[in-house]
């Protein structure tokens, strides 16, 4: 069939075999390469220089506040920038089929926007799961690793947390009065004199003998006992601890080392409060862990919305200049 038209007359045929679908999976995908690229390189160098959400109050003499709100700010520039350019990319390069109004080639443009938002999400979430991603926030999670690390060693050894608070139970007391030694006599040594005449000996000389404070050794502490005294603490890590099992304690410590009753009590009332101190850091330790995490997962959910429409918009500016043949000069020029 021959069509006559115009010299100034643009004829377009239309290949039904490429219309089959209107998603143009190879710009969708270079989109997502590019997308992905550009945040894994803002990623790292964020974390580089500390804005992460796991340690934004590593930084010493720094406002947790200012810094958090540092962190949120870079999160969502990375989001953002990195979505429109590798959706720009995609409305740029997607083909287009002139069988539809200027309105919906915008709307499929946009579809194709989300859809290498889409895809960039799936290909971060599998980069994250591979463990290739723990690079990116490896320095921000150094601390976090070492105290885990620490405990997993102390859980494969058999060592017990509360160890070093049983050790100070039943310390031995020091004994801190010196008691002379008996005196040693001195050898006699003959008295240099004229010959001849008796030799004569002068006197022993006698020395006190010091000796350093030494420890009362206790009678060492069985591992029933210390079992025992273990599963208090534990059991005090979820409540308090009542006054017969804080009596209990200072008898057995009294028992153990020799201590009166008096000191033995002070004695468990000191290991005591160190202990609830340490509980009350922990907890506290935990509780900004998950207020922190709250806050980054609401913000990256945030952050993520605000990329999608900004992906769906630079995929229709892209297919825009795409049909206007829209030339940067200044930056794209043949030399």
């Amino acid at each position: 069939m021959t069509i006559n038209a115009p010299a100034d007359t643009v004829v377009i045929a239309e290949n039904s075999k490429e219309q089959s679908s209107y998603v143009d999976w190879p710009a969708i995908i270079a989109g997502i390469v590019l997308a992905s690229a550009i945040s894994l390189v803002l990623l790292t160098f964020g974390s580089a220089i500390g804005l992460s959400f796991t340690s934004f109050d590593a930084r010493e003499g720094a406002a947790p506040f200012a810094i958090a709100i540092a962190a949120a700010s870079w999160l969502l520039w990375v989001q953002v920038s990195s979505f429109m350019s590798g959706a720009y990319l995609t409305g740029r390069l997607r083909r287009r089929f002139h069988d539809a109004t200027e309105h919906e080639s915008d709307v499929r443009d946009g579809a194709h926007g989300v859809l290498v938002w889409a895809g960039a999400l799936v290909v971060g979430a599998v980069i994250a799961a591979s463990g290739v991603g723990a690079a990116v926030t490896a320095i921000s999670n150094a601390t976090g690793t070492a105290v885990e690390a620490a405990s997993n060693i102390a859980g494969e050894d058999g060592l017990d947390p509360n160890a070093y608070l049983i050790d100070t139970l039943f310390r031995a007391p020091v004994v801190t009065d010196v008691a002379a030694a008996p005196a040693a006599a001195a050898p006699a040594t003959p008295a240099q004199g004229t010959p001849g005449t008796p030799a004569s000996t002068t006197p022993a000389v006698t020395a006190p003998v010091a000796t350093a404070p030494a420890s009362v050794l206790a009678v060492p502490v069985s591992e029933d006992t210390r079992g025992e005294v273990g599963r208090i603490f534990l059991n005090a890590a979820t409540s308090e601890v009542s006054d017969e099992d804080s009596t209990y304690l200072a008898s057995l410590v009294a028992r153990q080392t020799g201590l009166p009753q008096a000191e033995a009590e002070a004695r468990v009332d000191a290991a005591l409060t160190r202990f609830e101190e340490a509980k009350a850091t922990a907890l506290e330790a935990a509780d900004r862990a998950r207020r922190t995490g709250i806050i980054a997962a609401f913000l990256a959910a945030a952050s993520l919305l605000v990329s999608a429409a900004g992906a769906w918009w630079a995929a229709s500016m892209g297919g825009r200049h795409r049909d206007e043949q829209t030339v940067f000069a200044d930056v794209f020029r043949r030399y």
